[in-house]
């Protein structure tokens, strides 16, 4: 069985503004990932509580769900419609 698809019927899931949101998203829960790096001494034997701070405890992890939800709300916004006039 054979079907014929013609390229003209495909619909593209996501427009231009879509990906900008995407990559928006996931440019923020790496800002949040990357936030969340370091906070280590290089004595083993020694403790740092650099690995206590605001910056690691708070505001990074929001940073991440932030970006989750922003890519997450990408996914599942409608596109906007075209009108048959524009076409």
């Amino acid at each position: 069985m054979k079907t014929q698809s013609n390229p003209e019927e495909r619909e593209i899931l996501f427009d231009r503004r879509k990906y900008y949101i995407l990559i928006a998203g996931i440019l923020v829960g790496a800002l949040g990932f990357i936030l969340m790096i370091g906070g280590g001494t290089e004595d083993p034997n020694e403790f740092s509580y650099d690995i206590f701070s605001h910056r690691r405890i708070t505001l990074a992890p929001i940073l991440v769900l932030a970006g989750y939800g922003i890519m997450i709300y990408s996914i599942l916004t409608k596109k906007k419609s075209v009108s048959n006039s524009d076409k």
